[in-house]
C-alpha cells in the first residue's frame, strides 16, 4: 500500500506526533540518562527547525508530540533530525544493534476549532495516567510536559557531541560525561485556540485537565479493581522487553470532527489529485510541471507556499 501524502494546511497547522519503538520494545523507558537525552536532542530539533511545542509526552515504547508546524518540510526536516538523534542514542545507552523505530513517524493534523485541540492535548497530557502506569502526569517518570506547562516553564535537557567525546578517547583522555555535552532548553508555546489567554489563565486551564484526566483514571480504577504500576516498577522494567499484546490501530487521516473534518478531507483530496496529475506529467517527459504548494515532487526540492502566518 502506497504511503499517504504529507500534508500541512496552507498557512501551517496544528499537528499531534507520534513515533513507536520496533514491536513495541520498552527502548524509550524512563531513566535520567534517557530523559536528559530525549529533551536535549527535541530542544535542539527546536532550535535548528523552529516548530512551537504545546504538549510531550514520551512513554517506555512511544511518544507523543503536540505541536505548530508551518508546513511539511518544516515538519519533516524537524522530525529527522530529532528522530535520528534519539535513535543513536538509545542504541548507545541500551546496547541495542536494530532500529529503533517501527516505522515512520505518524503526523496527523488537528483541526483549528477549540474543543478538537483541547481534546488533543488532554490526550497528551493523559499519557501515562490513563493506562494505569501512574496516579498523575505530575508522576509519569519520563519526559512529560505536565508540570512544566502548569508551571510555565521550560524542560531542560543535554545534547551529548558524541563525535567529540570519542576524539578525546582517542586522545587518552577519560573525560566527565558531561565535558562534551551543552544544556538545551525546550520552549513551550500554548494551543493556538488559547493563545489569547493570559499566562496564569492558561497555566490554570491546563490544571483542571490534568485534574479530570487524574479524577477519570481514579474511577477507572476503582470499577476494574486495579493499582497503577508505579514509576519505581516503571523504571525497573528491561528496555528490550517487548509487550505479550501490542496495539496496532491506524492513525486517523484527520483529528476533527463534522463540518471541519469534512473540509479537511476534501482539502487533503484536491492536493492528493493535483500531486498525481503532476507526477503523471512528469513521467510522461514534460518538464514544465508545476506541482501543488506544500509538497515534495520526485527528484525535486520543496513546493513552498507564500508567507506563513503565526498559528
Amino acid at each position: 500500500m502506497a504511503r499517504k501524502l504529507r500534508y500541512i494546511p496552507p498557512g501551517g497547522a496544528l499537528v499531534e506526533i507520534t513515533s513507536r519503538t520496533i514491536q513495541g520494545r520498552l527502548l524509550l523507558r524512563p531513566s535520567r540518562e534517557l530523559n536528559e537525552t530525549v529533551i536535549g536532542a527535541l530542544a535542539r530539533a527546536q532550535r535548528k527547525y523552529p516548530i512551537a511545542v504545546c504538549g510531550v509526552a514520551v512513554l517506555s515504547n512511544h511518544y507523543h508530540l503536540l505541536a505548530w508546524v508551518e508546513d511539511a518540510e518544516r515538519l519533516a526536516r524537524f522530525m529527522a533530525y530529532f528522530n535520528a538523534k534519539l535513535a543513536k542514542e538509545v542504541r548507545r545507552l541500551h546496547g541495542w544493534s536494530d532500529k529503533i523505530w517501527a516505522r515512520r513517524y505518524d503526523g496527523v493534523v488537528v483541526s483549528q476549532d477549540e474543543a478538537t485541540q483541547v481534546r488533543r492535548l488532554k490526550y497528551v497530557l493523559s499519557q501515562g495516567t490513563k493506562e494505569g502506569l501512574v496516579r498523575s502526569p505530575y508522576d509519569w517518570p519520563g519526559v512529560h510536559c505536565a508540570a512544566a506547562l502548569v508551571e510555565g516553564r521550560p524542560l531542560t535537557g543535554f545534547w551529548f557531541d558524541r563525535t567529540a567525546e570519542c576524539q578525546a578517547r582517542q586522545r587518552g583522555r577519560d573525560d566527565d560525561p558531561y565535558a562534551h555535552a551543552t544544556p538545551e532548553m525546550l520552549v513551550f508555546d500554548p494551543l493556538p485556540c488559547w493563545r489569547h489567554l493570559p499566562v496564569k489563565n492558561y497555566r490554570q486551564r491546563v490544571a483542571d485537565l490534568v485534574s479530570t484526566i487524574e479524577q477519570e483514571a481514579a474511577d477507572d480504577r476503582r470499577q476494574r479493581g486495579t493499582a497503577v504500576l508505579g514509576a519505581r516498577a516503571i523504571a525497573a522494567q528491561d528496555p528490550h522487553a517487548r509487550p505479550e499484546v501490542l496495539s496496532r490501530s491506524p492513525a486517523p487521516d484527520f483529528h476533527a470532527r463534522g463540518e471541519s473534518l469534512r473540509l479537511l478531507r476534501r482539502a487533503y483530496s484536491d492536493f492528493v489529485a493535483a500531486f498525481r496529475e503532476a507526477s503523471a506529467r512528469l513521467r510522461a517527459g514534460e518538464r514544465d510541471v508545476r506541482f501543488p504548494e506544500g509538497c515534495f515532487p520526485p527528484g525535486q526540492p520543496f513546493v513552498r507556499a507564500g508567507p506563513i502566518r503565526a498559528p
